[in-house]
């Protein structure tokens, strides 16, 4: 049996085999470890390659070589009670245990296996990695964010990639549950830090992503943080490009135009962070498929509009009815009945640039209708809101019909 094994170093079915010993083990495993194979691959590893380049379980099974850790990959491979029970009598102490951390995650155990302090190193990694998912299951948060914790820490000396992936789970769950603060910006840095020097792409892409969206999450008001989160973005984008990662590529300007947006002006930046935050939304917009990610659809193109409304530009007339234009877009898709507020806001934003644009006879059915529907949810100040706008239009109108 091999001193470490590259479990969890790389993503898919490759991340749960066992490999067989082989010579000169113990100089390749430390480059391995960071996620770099062997060239090139020794032929009892190459089950384990084809794994890692997407060949078909059946490929990947004619190539396993028939040793004790082939019938653990096998039954990676296949997990039936059959491969579970052949393997178990083949394997013993520590790759055990492994087995059984397997089989519960494959539903065929009803708790993970229990471990002491002889288990160490990327198994007991493993292991710890599934009793923290065992955790979730019982809804125990923090119990399965501070086993991550553990499970990482357990190898960051030997199998930093492995360690990486288990901080950067520990710091999604955490995010996901709202507990943003400066100890989930470490998190992030930390895993990134881990995979400096490897060949992950794109991990290291979305790790740079997430670490932008905590600071947005966290900069509530500080410049600082904006100004992170949109290092974070630019630097995600290098990776994640339009022709091959739209999606993501689309996700990334709509939080690099939010942060933006939120970023707090001064008499210097105004223009300039309205103008980054317009780009990237007509960015977002061209790579933002309407039928399949509606929702985020609407938001990017309802805070285009916001956005085009007021920005000071030599072509306020042409921004002001394009951005009436986008808001009608929306109130194509987003119905009264299942989101009235939202509906409210959207007629109320959409009668506002009518109004700047001095088309007062149609803003005012929209800013009424949407004050109407303020009063009905109980919202008095934006119904207060709309109320000061119309009088404004009243007063305008008063005005114009005295010349």
């Amino acid at each position: 049996m091999l001193k470490r094994q590259p479990i969890g170093v790389f993503p898919g079915t490759a991340g749960f085999f066992l490999l067989p010993p082989i010579d000169h083990a113990d100089t390749i495993m430390p480059s391995l470890l960071q996620g770099f194979m062997p060239k090139p691959c020794p032929k009892e590893w190459q089950f384990f390659l084809a794994a890692i380049e997407g060949e078909p379980v059946e490929r990947v099974e004619e190539l396993l070589p028939e040793t004790p850790e082939s019938h653990f990959n096998r039954f990676i491979l296949y997990p039936e009670k059959e491969y579970y029970e052949k393997a178990k009598s083949m394997l013993e102490e520590d790759l055990l245990l492994l087995l059984d951390a397997v089989a519960w995650r494959f539903n065929m155990k009803q708790e993970p296996p229990c471990y002491d302090d002889k288990t160490v190193g990327e198994i007991r990694a493993f292991i710890l990695a599934t009793h923290a998912y065992d955790a979730f299951q019982q809804n125990n948060w923090i119990k399965g964010i501070e086993l991550l914790e553990e499970a990482a820490q357990a190898v960051q000396d030997i199998s930093p990639i492995f360690s990486a992936r288990l901080l950067s789970e520990a710091a999604s769950t955490k995010q996901s549950l709202g507990m943003v603060d400066k100890q989930l910006i470490e998190l992030y840095k930390t895993a990134l830090k881990l995979i400096e020097q490897s060949p992950f792409e794109d991990m290291r892409a979305e790790l740079t992503f997430q670490l932008g969206t905590a600071y947005q999450e966290l900069a509530d008001g500080n410049k600082t943080y904006y100004q992170e989160s949109i290092k974070c973005y630019n630097k995600a984008l290098k990776t994640f490009r339009k022709d091959q990662y739209p999606e993501n590529y689309a996700m990334i300007h709509m939080n690099l135009a939010l942060s933006y947006i939120a970023m707090p002006p001064n008499a210097h930046n105004y223009q300039l962070k309205n103008a980054m935050a317009i780009q990237s939304l007509r960015e977002a917009l061209r790579y933002l498929d309407k039928e399949s990610h509606r929702d985020l659809w609407c938001s990017a193109t309802i805070n285009l509009a916001n956005a085009l409304q007021y920005a000071k530009s030599s072509h306020i007339e042409d921004n002001l009815w394009e951005a009436v234009a986008l808001y009608e877009d929306v109130l194509k898709v987003r119905r009264k009945e299942t989101d009235p507020h939202g509906y409210a806001r959207l007629v109320a934003n959409q009668g506002t640039a009518l109004s700047h644009l001095g088309a007062f006879s149609s803003a005012v059915p929209k800013l009424t209708e949407a004050k109407q529907i303020f009063k009905e949810l109980g919202d008095k100040e934006s119904a207060k809101v709309v109320e000061d706008m119309l009088q404004e239009i009243r007063m305008k109108q008063e005005e114009l019909s005295k010349q």
